[in-house]
């Protein structure tokens, strides 16, 4: 049976099993404790009042409220004026289920790339855009969605994208999907697996892990201080992904040679350029670099998200599309979109139109440029043997170290107590010619302020016993 609360809501919905033979007030104290044993009454959870109880369950009162007492008595549940009736703390039981291996505590220092301080998400702003966009919305935003993400967003990206990243769309080429791994398996689905795919010999272990699990066979194209050598892509390769802004991780932006060359490329193998624009907005030291898709929107996609401006936790990303792709990718997304909540969409849309998005990437980008200024500085200061490189955008720099001393300066650093990855484990495992030197991966966005210094002493203090002062 089902007990309700139906005196005020103070209680919860009790599914109690009472066919038991016994009398009531037995059977119903040992569903009750049951459900507090099983864990499906947690600690803490407060009880319909007796007299509730007991007319949902059309049994007696004073039986709930001797099976109540009983239970207080027992220590599985507590009573207090004012407060109702609980089910006690100390009684708690894990749900039965196989024992896990017990998860090492974070380190206390975390330099992994590619995480914004989750400190300096715009609360604010996010909470005044949402007010205006649920009043203004229509009632039908809160129906069964468009599965190529709400208009709202749809125009404001377009006007966005055109003036921030040079990026030539329209809405109706814009699709909404929930970030750039979600946009990779739409098109993986969409491109098919018969050919492979090229990608650059060093990008997320992540992105390559994905393609495989689609059936898609990846080619490494050697990266340099100029990007990707996109000569060497093959010619039967039905895609090639890129990240032409920044590359990512090693950080040299695609040279504009080469930024042409690949779009013929595509021209002439009738292949796909898949532009991963993942921090593009965040260029410190010269003026910002265009969007490849911009010299060509009919052979090149796109890909941009908020996870490093806002939030990993908004699952909010987009593609700009060729419009020979649209219907297909749209098809491929389904007819009753799971990933991208109409009500954020609505939010996004109002804080980019309110130049309230505009504001803070501008805030965001000052203090990742004083954050990146102040890496520098230090390693200048306490390791000048080790070289930083990709700095001039992002949210990482690559620090270059003496060959065969990566491992010993991850171990060094995780003793204290810093977080942050090699440059190795990025490398495609099928790559040909010279590794790029060993060196450091670390990202200078996520600490708050007032365990940055710290992270950077740490990090300091590991390089030093590694590679010396």
């Amino acid at each position: 049976m089902t007990g309700t609360d139906a005196g005020g809501g103070l209680g919860v919905d009790l599914h109690l099993e009472l066919s038991a033979a016994g009398g009531r007030r037995a059977v119903l104290i040992a569903a009750l404790r049951d459900a507090v044993r099983g864990g499906r009454l947690a600690p803490g959870t407060r009880l319909p009042p007796y007299r509730s109880l007991a007319a949902d369950l059309g049994i007696a009162r004073n039986t709930v409220a001797d099976a109540y007492a009983e239970l207080v008595a027992e220590g599985w549940l507590t009573s207090r004026q004012g407060s109702g009736t609980r089910v006690a703390d100390r009684v708690a039981a894990p749900t039965p289920g196989p024992v896990r291996p017990t998860a090492p505590p974070p380190l206390p220092y975390d330099l992994v790339q590619g995480k914004p301080d989750p400190g300096t998400f715009p609360r604010a702003a996010w909470l005044a855009a949402a007010r205006r966009a649920l009043t203004a919305a229509p009632h039908e935003a809160f129906g069964i969605g468009d599965p190529q993400g709400r208009i709202e967003l749809r125009l404001e990206l377009t006007e966005y994208l055109a003036r921030v990243r040079g990026v030539r769309t329209t809405p109706d080429r814009i699709v909404i999907c929930s970030g750039a791994a979600h946009a990779l398996r739409l098109l993986a689905r969409v491109l098919g697996t018969a050919e492979p795919w090229a990608v650059e010999a060093y990008g997320l272990p992540f992105h390559r892990g994905l393609l495989a699990e689609a059936g898609i066979t990846t080619v490494p194209v050697p990266v340099d201080e100029d990007g990707a050598r996109v000569a060497e892509i093959p010619r039967h390769a039905r895609a090639v992904l890129l990240t032409p802004a920044h590359q990512f991780p090693t950080g040299g932006p695609l040279h504009p040679e080469r930024r042409a060359g690949v779009l013929e490329w595509a021209r002439a193998s009738g292949g796909l350029v898949i532009e991963d624009d993942y921090d593009g907005e965040f260029r410190y030291d010269r003026r910002p670099v265009g969007a490849v898709q911009g010299l060509d929107p009919e052979r090149a996609v796109l890909i941009g998200s908020v996870s490093k401006s806002l939030s990993p936790t908004l699952r909010i990303g987009w593609m700009c599309l060729p419009s020979a792709l649209v219907d297909r990718v749209v098809a491929a997304k389904g007819e009753r979109e799971p990933y991208a909540s109409a009500t954020e969409q609505l939010t996004l849309a109002d804080l980019i139109g309110s130049g309230a998005y505009d504001r803070h990437v501008r805030r965001m980008r000052q203090r990742h440029r004083r954050r990146r200024d102040r890496l520098t500085t230090l390693l200048a200061e306490r390791a000048p043997a080790v070289r930083v490189t990709g700095i001039a955008a992002g949210l990482h720099a690559v620090l270059e170290l003496p060959s065969g001393t990566e491992r010993a300066a991850l171990a060094s650093a995780s003793r204290r107590g810093v977080a942050v990855e090699g440059l190795a484990p990025y490398r495609h495992p099928d790559a040909r010619g010279p590794a790029h030197p060993d060196g450091l991966v670390v990202g200078y966005a996520t600490p708050p302020e007032r365990l940055y210094g710290a992270a950077l002493d740490a990090l300091c203090g590991a390089l030093s016993e590694v590679v010396g002062d």
